[in-house]
């Protein structure tokens, strides 16, 4: 019963030191640029896309879920019709659909932005 609890406040604690890495970090980089007298511009270069931010995961998550039911419907076409290990053709064939659903998010995403 200990053990749960130990595992449960590594995993939180680990998760609030990398938020608060994160954000005390780029405090202290965004007051060093501001005492050297830099343009506060700077900030807002990752938002300069036209696109909203939710059309991107939408996209990226739709292609996501798809590929998935994909590589689970080759998967079985694999386990039952060319007699492939269940063990191997599920996990394989879910993993590698889902990396070609991400790729092809990633590069609908980079076309989008280049058009507008």
């Amino acid at each position: 019963m200990g053990g749960e609890v130990i595992m449960a406040a590594i995993f939180f604690g680990t998760i609030f030191g990398l938020f608060y890495l994160f954000y005390s970090t780029r405090n202290k980089e965004r007051l060093a640029l501001i005492e050297k007298g830099a343009d506060a511009s700077i900030f807002n270069l990752g938002r300069r896309s036209g696109i909203a931010l939710w059309k991107i995961l939408v996209l990226n998550i739709a292609l996501l879920l798809m590929a998935i039911g994909l590589g689970i419907f080759i998967a079985s076409i694999f386990d039952t019709v060319l007699g492939v290990d269940a063990e191997v053709a599920y996990p394989g064939t879910i993993f590698l659909m889902a990396g070609l659903g991400l790729f092809a998010g990633f590069t609908l995403t980079k076309k989008l932005e280049k058009e507008s």
